[in-house]
């Protein structure tokens, strides 16, 4: 039974504030990743103390700089149940995590941080390694 939307709307605008679009159906999540040229960044939502602690304010962090995914979305665990099945289903070969965070560059998962990579961590570690994985697979090469 998903989470009362009641409780999860601070840990929702946590994210939607940031300029983060949420993803709340399959078919949102369908039409955000059909368009595979650059960048993209999911991050699946959690109540759990690690998302709150080091998963949210990383991705806001991380989105700050210069260099960043081209398009970013969010969705929910516990609560976009049928939004986040079909984001799982784009994980290919990893199992459920949430947190996590998956990024695409041309419609390909290049990077992932499943929740083992987030427990325990602080916001500020994490933000530096999404930005060095947006560093290797967002930057745009000059000639």
């Amino acid at each position: 039974m998903p989470y009362d939307p009641r409780f999860v709307q601070p840990m929702r605008e946590e994210l939607t504030q940031a300029g983060i679009q949420e993803l709340k159906t399959a078919a949102d999540v369908d039409k955000f990743l059909a368009q595979t040229s650059g960048t993209a960044m999911i991050v699946v939502n959690s109540v759990c103390g690690c998302a709150a602690g080091a998963a949210r304010p990383a991705v806001t962090q991380a989105i700050k700089g210069a260099i960043k995914p081209d398009r970013v979305a969010t969705v929910f665990a516990g609560q976009d149940l049928e939004a986040v099945d079909r984001a799982r289903f784009h994980f290919t070969n990893i199992p459920p995590s949430s947190p996590s965070i998956a990024l695409f560059k041309e419609g390909k998962l290049v990077h992932f941080v499943h929740r083992h990579n987030i427990e325990g961590r602080d916001a500020a570690s994490l933000a530096a390694d999404l930005k060095k994985a947006f560093e290797k697979h967002c930057a745009t090469v000059t000639k």
